[in-house]
């Protein structure tokens, strides 16, 4: 790991409470998606540990309708925003792949290999 990191998003970009997806950076494979709680982002990649799907059905669609859980569309899994520990679903107990963030100020940073 090579320690850089690169822009995801700035704080503002995603309201509070919500999810926003992100694409595969070039030459990478999976997009990543962040949630936001206040001032602090979770990060995971956009795949569902159950069958490697991308989590949701429309752009930026990642939360249940209370906005309390994260939702894979494929199957129903619902996964806690704060671990992405599988909490009901098909692959109870797994967990997404959380990826770092570093804030700095209101900028989202990630490692530079974050989704490839």
């Amino acid at each position: 790991m090579s320690g850089a990191t690169r822009l995801l998003c700035r704080l503002s970009d995603i309201p509070d409470g919500e999810a926003r997806g992100f694409s595969a950076p070039p030459g990478g494979f999976t997009g990543l998606f962040a949630v936001r709680r206040g001032e602090t982002v979770h990060v995971y990649v956009n795949s569902c540990p159950h069958i490697g799907v991308p989590l949701e059905p429309v752009p930026d669609r990642f939360l249940d309708r209370k906005r309390e859980l994260i939702v894979c569309a494929a199957h129903g899994a619902r996964f806690r925003v704060e671990d992405g520990v599988c909490v009901s679903g098909p692959c109870l107990g797994d967990v997404l792949e959380a990826v770092p963030v570093t804030m700095q100020g209101d900028e989202v940073h990630v490692p530079a290999e974050a989704g490839r």
